[in-house]
């Protein structure tokens, strides 16, 4: 089910020409002026951040999660505050959800200009023989397959707008090293980082930028309920970053914007470590 907010915006904008980019920014300075993103993973945590970030800094904002009716309500919120925005309930792990939301987005707006996708489940807790398969094959199916239906979609949107676009696909503290999360979770965060520079090599000269946000450890709800099962990870993660602490979730919403704006245009392939400094130590 669809579910659309439309509420008129209009700004000034114009155009600095950088090589082969055309970097366009508003009046207000906006980083994300009207660009049509897709967040997958918004119901909660970073791409609910995201959400209200990217739509504040004049964004169209398509919201994708399995949970439609925090969705809703956030497409609600965001809507009385004057911007544009749209919940569309999908799982990334079905290739027809994905495509679903995508068209969705290109029949309201006209065009898919980004992507934040930012799905994820994990574990912990466990060392690597005692993973309950289930649980691994979800892992990969969320974080990984997820990413990759993601850009099985998003990307063919972008090819057919001839004009690019910027996707972000979020990854890990621990797709760089072993993190005390699941071995699951750690391969599957790995594998996000190959499937990103593939990506970005593959489409460069197609004006589609890929990058991912090697993310620490963030206080979302997600990471609550795996420091509330076991307690003794709320150190191990906090004493992995420089800076002795969790990321709000807006920190990371943060970084996405700046590689989904105008304002990253000749980043590509990149992992950005944000994470307090916990790939420095």
């Amino acid at each position: 089910m669809t579910s659309t907010h439309l509420a008129p915006i209009i700004r000034a904008e114009h155009t600095t020409m950088y090589g082969d980019a055309h970097v366009s920014s508003s009046n207000g300075g906006q980083m994300l002026d009207g660009k049509v993103i897709m967040i997958a993973g918004a119901s909660s945590g970073i791409g609910a951040a995201a959400a209200r970030l990217f739509a504040a800094e004049g964004a169209q904002v398509v919201l994708m999660a399995r949970r439609e009716e925090r969705i809703q309500a956030l497409a609600e919120e965001l809507t009385a505050s004057g911007a544009q925005a749209s919940a569309c309930a999908g799982d990334v792990t079905r290739p027809d959800d994905v495509a679903r939301v995508v068209t969705s987005a290109v029949k309201i707006y006209g065009r898919l200009d980004g992507a934040f996708n930012n799905a994820g489940w994990a574990t912990a807790g466990t060392r690597l023989h005692e993973d309950d398969e289930a649980d691994f094959h979800r892992v990969l199916e969320v974080n990984l397959l997820g990413v990759w239906n993601c850009l099985r979609q998003q990307i063919p949107a972008m090819l057919d707008s001839g004009t690019g676009g910027s996707i972000v696909n979020t990854s890990s503290h621990a797709g760089v090293a072993a993190t005390g999360a699941s071995a699951a979770y750690v391969a599957a965060k790995h594998a996000v980082l190959g499937l990103t520079k593939a990506a970005a090599a593959d489409y460069g000269r197609d004006k589609i930028r890929v990058n991912a946000l090697v993310v620490g450890a963030t206080r979302t709800e997600l990471m609550e309920e795996v420091i509330s099962a076991t307690p003794a990870l709320e150190e191990a993660f906090t004493s992995r970053s420089a800076q002795q602490r969790m990321a709000a979730p807006a920190e990371v919403a943060q970084a996405a914007a700046w590689l989904l704006s105008d304002r990253s245009s000749f980043v590509t392939g990149s992992s950005m470590a944000v994470d307090g400094g916990a790939t420095a130590l």
